[in-house]
């Protein structure tokens, strides 16, 4: 007995044996011939598939809404002005309002016009015999040029960045008149890192937007640059690089095409200069637009990056805009001399401008109407050869209930119209369960009056699952990328940023950087330090719904990403 049933164990013992080194040849060999990403990708699907088991999933029926046909009206959506500061104020009514880039009204390295300016009010230059005084606003170009020309408020002078603003501000119909053609110098540029520099003049002999254009083209370099409707930068790159694809025709079939070809290799257009340099820091981009003026006063930059000069100069030309009586234009023009004297410009190249003084603008004047059409072409064109496929994951927790869940309904109602109709949309809703308000689907007219309709029905109450939501939003994408590979995934969270059930940020992570989808978030009355700890991850941008501009905000974001 004792020898059988020795045997029998010995028995169990082999085939626990053979079935052990069978399991692990089948583990080891599975992967043969595999690549680390496709293995990688493998093991996030089980992962994400495993957290997506547990969550409690509910599919709603869908509501048709009622949908806004009419175009968008950019003025509707500007907040009142008051939102940007005053930072040269006036102590008599003899005086000029000036609109006035960020770069040179703030406070530091970018405070120079500030400061000049509070110098001419304390100098008490007289124009017909009173002291004459300006009020300088700090408000960005892009912004600036949507108030002045949906006539929601025009001050008596504009200052933008570079003179590409003042032709479309007079091609809108704004009467302007050109009191300097410059205030102050400055340069916009192409900043790349040494390494991809050097390996880029080896193959092309020269950097200039053509050649890092083709380069981009051939999925050689990885690029960034800004929003062309809100970045003076942004702008004057797009249409330096459509004029290299058609100099005669900077709107013809071969520089259309020279631009999707481009545009289908960039991984990165960002709403915000940080939001890209965050971008870049990351070791995400090899090269990203840049005014000289920045790029000198960041220590960072300057020692592993080059700096290579395009477009038109950024040399801040100032306008008087309407019917200005005689009296403010010639406080303008006593403003501009005074301006224009030596001790000020040296001054202004202490702290990075009037560098780089040799550099002649590349191209001729644009006119105003070809700047806005290239700035519709790049919203129709940007995504046309990867179209977007996102997802709306909108909180509906106990704590939304009232002002933060009727704004976020107003965000979304009003920024839907900016959304492209090639792009295909979802929204998920979340407590502490997750509702799938709607399925990803092409955002035809049918689909954003459900859309909508599922926005308006949103209701609160329960806990707060956000990253549950975000599973449920990321198989969401993996799926309808299973289907349709060529589009690029996203996702905007809506929330105020409190999570207290279900996964944590920790449990997440790694899927999110796995799938490197970017997730932009929206924060209402909200921890706004919790949603950017989400977006940073794939280097989005996160908004701060608490404004009086934040669908003008939410607007330029979906403007850009969708």
């Amino acid at each position: 007995m004792k020898k059988k049933g020795g045997f029998f164990l010995i028995s169990v013992l082999l085939v626990i044996l053979v079935f052990g080194l069978v399991y692990i040849g089948v583990n080891l060999t599975s992967n043969l011939g595999k690549s680390k990403s496709q293995v990688t990708t493998e093991d996030a699907g089980k992962q994400l598939n495993k957290l997506y088991s547990k969550i409690s999933v509910t599919t709603e029926e869908p509501v048709k809404g009622q949908i806004d046909l009419t175009p968008v009206d950019v003025g509707d959506s500007l907040p009142d002005i008051s939102k940007f500061p005053v930072v040269v104020d006036s102590t008599n009514d003899n005086n000029v309002e000036i609109f006035s880039s960020t770069e040179k009204s703030g406070s530091g390295v970018d405070g120079w016009l500030t400061e000049v300016a509070n110098e001419f009010n304390n100098s008490k230059i007289e124009v017909n015999g009173k002291p004459a005084a300006v009020r300088i606003r700090n408000i960005a170009s892009g912004t600036a040029a949507d108030y002045i020309k949906s006539g929601k408020y025009v001050p008596d002078a504009y200052t933008p960045s570079n003179e590409l603003w003042g032709e479309m501000v007079k091609a809108s119909g704004v009467k302007t008149q050109l009191i300097s053609k410059r205030l102050v110098g400055n340069v916009p540029g192409i900043v790349i890192t040494k390494s991809k520099y050097d390996e880029l003049v080896d193959k092309y002999g020269a950097i200039n937007v053509k050649t890092v254009t083709e380069a981009i083209a051939n999925n050689e370099f990885s690029f960034g640059y800004t929003d062309p409707f809100a970045s003076s930068t942004g702008l004057n790159f797009l249409v330096t690089a459509l004029n290299t694809f058609d100099s005669s025709n900077i709107l013809g079939d071969q520089a259309v095409q020279g631009f999707e070809t481009f545009q289908t290799n960039v991984p990165f257009t960002a709403s915000t200069t940080i939001q890209m340099r965050d971008a870049a820091k990351s070791g995400m981009l090899d090269g990203f637009v840049l005014e000289y003026q920045t790029y000198v006063n960041a220590s960072d930059l300057k020692s592993g990056y080059v700096f290579t000069p395009f477009g038109v100069r950024h040399d801040s030309p100032l306008y008087g805009l309407g019917d200005l009586p005689q009296e403010k234009i010639d406080i303008l023009n006593k403003f501009a001399e005074f301006v224009a004297q030596n001790k000020y410009q040296k001054s202004a190249q202490e702290i990075g401008f009037n560098g780089l003084e040799d550099y002649k603008s590349e191209l001729a004047a644009v006119e105003g109407g070809l700047l806005s059409s290239a700035q519709k072409l790049w919203k129709e064109k940007k995504n046309s050869n990867k179209p977007i496929a996102a997802v709306f994951v909108t909180d509906v927790s106990g704590s939304m209930a009232g002002e933060p869940l009727n704004r976020l309904k107003e965000s979304l109602l009003k920024g839907q119209q900016y959304l492209g109709k090639d792009n295909s949309i979802g929204l998920v809703s979340y407590s502490s369960d997750v509702s799938i308000n709607l399925p990803i689907g092409k955002y035809d007219i049918n689909h954003q009056s459900m859309f909508v309709g599922a926005v308006e029905s949103l209701q609160a109450s329960g806990g707060t699952a956000t990253f549950d939501g975000i599973v449920v939003a990321m198989k969401m994408l993996q799926d309808e990328l299973a289907v349709n590979p060529n589009f690029k995934p996203i996702i905007f969270v809506l929330s105020d940023g409190e999570t207290n059930e279900g996964n944590s940020l920790k449990d997440i992570k790694e899927l999110i950087e796995t799938y490197k989808i970017p997730i932009y978030t929206i924060g209402y009355n909200a921890n706004i330090k919790a949603l950017q700890s989400i977006s940073s991850i794939n280097e989005a941008a996160s908004i701060n719904a608490d404004t009086d501009d934040v669908v003008y905000k939410i607007g330029n974001l979906f403007n850009v990403q969708m």
